[in-house]
């Protein structure tokens, strides 16, 4: 079951708090964070979707047959679950074997019942303290949200899959925010990282900062087309033989594969850029590791085609030195672990408070 947008805005949420921007650094926190820690979504500006708000004993009181679980006063009703489900495993129809249906279900009710507990118990302490989210860090955290995008996926298409509309976007981005100031409360939230702590990180982890061997190669590539014969075949590496013996007799490689490559690398010359080892298939990775640089190898074939390789660079694998940027990397992921652990903190804390009955398990 995918995570909703409401994960990934608590997390960006938590980055901000730790001094991240929005880069490489932390994509890879998140990476691990999500992996160590039970982030819960966080919860709409007004009333949470599923709940019911308090109320004192009258004739319009629900049912406890109707009422699936209660936060201090605040009814998620077996209505508003069964919708809630209901709209949830319609957006992924097709998605789920027929044979995992009822256990996929199952599990998605247990889900937004643990859901709708952390988004009362969050919504009512934000509120207790009076914190507050203005619309200077509303802007900038969007912004943040934005950058951390993959390449080429806008905000609608992103939107569209988490099945979130712009409407909900920014009471979402507002509440994180909340939460996240609520997180910075927490003592072990402000306590930076020391720096004997960055140095037992580096000392512990080693092997995480370890940059492997690779290669900066082009190529040029006479493809194969499914279910050709033989002879087919063997005229294709003849031309791939007689390519290279061009540019070992002195032609220009980017120019020779701009002429005749059918790899999209042609419009760079071939060029493929930087690569380490598992991100090739094996034969064309087995030459590029092999060759020496500046070395035109012998003609490889893959299930692609035939290639001609020339390796342009290479460089042997290394573990990055503890120096200053280093440094500032094991910091804030150090800062992260420790966001997490207040935000844990905080929600034991608020759980152990709470009247909470779940009459669904």
């Amino acid at each position: 079951m995918k995570k909703s947008i409401c994960l990934l805005l608590i997390i960006m949420l938590l980055f901000a708090a730790a001094g991240c921007n929005g880069g490489e650094e932390a994509k890879k926190i998140k990476a691990s964070a999500e992996t160590e820690v039970q982030v819960p979504q966080p919860i709409t500006q007004a009333a949470p979707p599923l709940v019911s708000g308090p109320s004192a004993p009258t004739a319009t009181t629900l049912s406890p047959n109707d009422v699936i679980a209660e936060v201090d006063g605040f009814k998620l009703t077996r209505a508003q679950l069964d919708l809630e489900v209901k709209k949830k495993m319609q957006d992924m129809q097709g998605k789920i074997p027929a044979d995992r249906i009822t256990q996929a279900t199952a599990a998605l009710r247990k889900e937004l019942i643990e859901d709708f507990v952390i988004r009362t118990l969050l919504l009512n302490e934000v509120n207790r303290r009076k914190i507050v989210a203005t619309d200077k860090e509303v802007a900038d955290r969007l912004n943040i949200m934005k950058e951390s995008l993959q390449a080429g996926t806008t905000m609608e298409e992103f939107l569209n899959k988490s099945g979130v509309t712009s409407e909900q976007l920014r009471p979402e981005i507002t509440l994180g925010i909340r939460i996240s100031k609520l997180v910075n409360t927490s003592k072990r939230s402000k306590a930076a990282p020391a720096e004997k702590e960055i140095q037992q990180f580096y000392k512990n982890n080693k092997e995480k900062f370890r940059t492997p061997e690779s290669v900066h190669a082009r190529h040029i590539l006479v493809a194969k087309t499914a279910g050709e014969d033989e002879k087919s075949k063997k005229a294709k590496r003849e031309k791939a033989e007689n390519l290279r013996k061009q540019i070992v007799a002195g032609s220009d490689f980017a120019e020779v594969a701009k002429a005749n490559s059918d790899c999209p690398s042609k419009n760079q010359g071939g060029d493929l850029g930087t690569f380490s080892k598992g991100q090739m298939v094996k034969p064309f990775e087995d030459a590029a590791f092999s060759q020496k640089k500046g070395e035109i190898g012998p003609v490889v074939e893959t299930d692609f085609g035939y290639h001609i390789i020339e390796v342009l660079d290479r460089q042997p694998a290394k573990i990055q030195n503890l120096d200053k940027e280093t440094k500032s990397k094991i910091a804030a992921f150090l800062q992260q672990k420790k966001n997490y652990e207040a935000f844990n903190e905080i929600m034991q804390g608020l759980k152990a408070k709470a009247h909470i009955v779940i009459a669904e398990k």
